[in-house]
């Protein structure tokens, strides 16, 4: 169950109701399939008439969808409206897909923009590869920061006492290659600091290998950049391409987010 305010000190006195469906719309979102009243039930604790009034509200109101048949509620089509408004009222999103499309067209790779949220990445932006074999990433997806080189990049930002709070307890692999020893991914956040840009080779998705800048137009940095590419297209040659485009947009897009006014989110 998701902690509650009265849990966590940090956080302000929350209105219940206010809180619980707030509660209530992020495990159907966490969740790759509908849900019962029953697991409802299990995962938040609710009482079970309280719950059930709840997700009634819900789907009168289009935010919750219901299926009558089978009894599982789901993420309903008012949800994606706000979701989609995020993307287009945030001038951080608007200002980098002038630019992705530039380093796509460039190198003709998959270009990704991912915002750090907590301990995971979500992707905010992509922009995809010509190529028959590619990426495909979809929008609101989250990974863990700590595989990803988008994460990796953000995280290579932060002061060390600070990636405590943002690695998660257990950081269970994603593939064969996922580093999840902290002090081997903290040695690997110093080389990336030091190089100026991260990357990743199979710790995310066997077979790809991905490379990510960083954008520090406000601190602590947040965003990142990065550029997908399968192993077996990906030399020595396409490799100083890649990072080269990456790190030439991050220098442009940072610039231009640093102006006034343009990024008051």
């Amino acid at each position: 169950m998701t902690e509650s305010a009265a849990g966590n000190p940090s956080r302000p006195a929350a209105v219940k109701s206010a809180d619980r469906t707030v509660e209530l719309l992020e495990v159907l979102a966490s969740f790759d399939r509908r849900m019962t009243l029953t697991e409802l039930h299990r995962e938040l604790s609710y009482p079970k008439s309280s719950l059930y009034m709840l997700l009634q509200t819900l789907v009168a109101r289009g935010w919750i969808e219901v299926d009558p048949d089978r009894g599982t509620y789901g993420i309903g089509v008012r949800a994606l409206l706000v979701g989609t408004s995020y993307l287009d009222h945030d001038p951080v999103v608007r200002t980098a897909i002038r630019l992705m499309e530039q380093i796509r067209l460039e190198i003709n790779e998959t270009v990704h923009l991912a915002r750090l949220d907590g301990p995971n990445v979500v992707y905010l932006a992509s922009r995809e590869s010509e190529h028959h074999l590619r990426v495909v990433s979809r929008v609101g997806r989250r990974l863990p920061a700590f595989s990803t080189a988008l994460g990796k990049a953000v995280l290579s930002t932060r002061p060390p006492e600070e990636l405590e709070s943002l690695l998660p307890k257990d950081m269970a692999p994603l593939t064969a290659n996922t580093v999840t020893d902290p002090d081997a991914l903290r040695a690997q956040l110093a080389e990336f600091r030091s190089l100026g840009y991260a990357f990743e080779r199979e710790e995310n998705t066997p077979g790809l290998c991905c490379f990510a800048v960083a954008l520090p137009y406000r601190s602590p940095v947040t965003d990142a950049l990065s550029c997908s590419v399968p192993v077996a297209r990906l030399d020595d040659e396409h490799e100083r391409q890649v990072i080269g485009a990456l790190l030439n947009a991050a220098r442009t897009l940072s610039e231009l987010l640093r102006q006034p006014g343009l990024t008051s989110l």
